[in-house]
C-alpha cells in the first residue's frame, strides 16, 4: 500500500516534535558570587608630643595590646616618636614599661651651652638607636613615621626611612631648648609645631583605623615663668592647638590621658603616667571595639555586593551566550526559560 507523501512528512515532524517536547531544555548553570573574606582593619596608632608626658603612650599600648588591639603603623611626634620607634621596632607594651623604668634622664639629655640650643640631642639620637638594634626604618617590624617640622619654610615634614634615631631626635628638638638637626640640606625641629598629633602621618602609612593620642597641655592662662622648658612647651601648645584640633577631627578615636599636670621634665611621674594612659584607654575600649566592629561589617558588606555584582554580570553574559547559540527554526521550540523574551 502506497502512503501519501504528504501523511509521512507530517508522521515525521510530529515525531520530530515529540521528541522535542520528551527531551528537556538544558538548565542554566547557577553562577553564585562565594562569600567574600576581607582583611582585618588596619589600625594605626598616633602618638602626640608632650615631653615627660609621653610616658603616658606606653599605658595605652599596654592596653589596647591586652585587649587583642594591636595596631600595626605607628605615627609619632616628638616624645611619640620616642615611644612609637621603640614600639615599631618590636617591643610589647611590658618591654617598653620595662625600658620607661630604667631609663634615666642623664641618659638621653646632653647639654650644650655653645650652640643653638641648650640641649644638643646626640644622646637621644644614640639611645633611640641603640634601642631599636641600629635597625633603619626600612628593617622594623611594624611601618614607623617620625614627624618633624623643616626649620627653613616650616613644611611638616614625615621621616618614613633611613637613620629612626635622627629623626626621632629632629622630631623632638624643641625650638630654643634643643639644638635643630641637620639632615641633608635641611634643619629640623620638633614636630609639634605642625602635628602634634600625626593622625594623617598614620593614614599616609596605610592605616584605615586612627587611634590618636593626645597629650598635650591646653593652654590655660597658668604658665611658670620658672621653667624654661614649661614655657618653651606652652609656646609649641598654643602655636599647634587650632592645627593639632583639625587633624585630631580626622582620627577615629581620640585617647586623652589626664597628665595635664604633669610637667615637661618630670621624669618622676613616669608610672603615674604610665597609669593614666592605661586609665584612659580602658575608658575608651568599649567605643573603640564597636567602631572597628562597624568598620569590619561596612568592609565585609561592601566586598560582598561588588562580589555579587561580577557574579551577576557573568551570569548575564553566560546566558547571552548561550541564548545565541539556540536560534534555529527547531532550537527556538526548545529553547531556554530564560531565552525567551529574546
Amino acid at each position: 500500500m502506497r502512503i501519501p507523501a504528504f501523511s509521512l512528512t507530517s508522521s515525521v515532524l510530529c515525531t520530530l516534535l515529540a521528541a522535542c517536547a520528551s527531551t528537556p531544555a538544558p538548565k542554566a548553570p547557577a553562577i553564585t558570587a562565594p562569600t567574600v573574606q576581607v582583611p582585618p582593619v588596619k589600625v594605626g596608632l598616633a602618638l602626640g608630643g608632650g615631653a615627660a608626658k609621653g610616658f603616658a603612650h606606653i599605658g595605652v599600648i599596654k592596653m589596647l595590646d591586652a585587649n587583642g588591639i594591636h595596631p600595626v603603623v605607628v605615627a609619632g611626634t616628638s616624645a611619640g616618636s620616642v615611644v612609637g620607634a621603640l614600639y615599631a621596632s618590636g617591643m610589647d607594651a611590658y618591654a617598653l614599661q620595662q625600658k620607661a623604668v630604667a631609663l634615666d634622664e642623664a641618659s638621653i639629655r646632653d647639654v650644650s651651652l655653645f650652640s643653638g640650643g641648650v640641649v644638643k640631642g646626640q644622646k637621644l639620637e644614640d639611645y633611640v638607636n641603640a634601642q631599636v638594634g641600629g635597625r633603619k626604618f626600612e628593617q622594623l617590624k611594624k611601618p614607623f613615621a617620625a614627624v618633624a617640622t623643616r626649620l627653613e619654610d616650616g613644611q611638616r615634614t614625615v621621616f618614613v626611612r633611613g637613620n629612626v634615631g635622627q629623626a626621632v631626635r629632629a622630631s623632638s628638638s624643641i625650638p630654643g631648648v634643643f639644638e635643630a638637626v641637620s639632615i641633608g640640606k635641611y634643619h629640623y625641629v620638633d614636630g609639634g609645631v605642625t602635628s602634634p598629633v600625626p593622625v594623617d602621618a598614620a593614614r599616609e602609612l596605610g592605616a584605615d583605623f586612627v587611634i590618636a593620642v593626645d597629650i598635650s597641655s591646653k593652654a590655660n592662662g597658668v604658665a611658670d615663668s620658672a621653667s624654661l622648658l614649661g614655657n618653651v612647651n606652652q609656646s609649641i601648645t598654643i602655636m599647634g592647638q587650632k592645627l593639632g584640633a583639625l587633624e585630631l577631627t580626622r582620627a577615629d578615636v581620640v585617647i586623652r590621658p589626664k597628665v595635664n599636670d604633669i610637667g615637661a621634665a618630670d621624669f618622676a611621674q613616669k608610672n603615674r603616667a604610665i597609669l593614666e594612659g592605661e586609665r584612659a584607654a580602658q575608658a575608651l575600649l568599649p567605643q573603640i571595639k564597636a567602631k572597628l566592629a562597624q568598620l569590619q561589617a561596612q568592609r565585609q558588606a561592601q566586598a560582598q555586593q561588588t562580589a555579587n555584582i561580577k557574579a551577576a554580570q557573568a551570569r548575564e553574559a553566560e546566558r547571552t551566550a548561550r541564548c545565541a547559540q539556540q536560534t534555529g527554526w527547531l532550537d527556538k521550540l526548545r529553547r531556554d526559560a530564560d531565552c525567551r523574551a529574546d
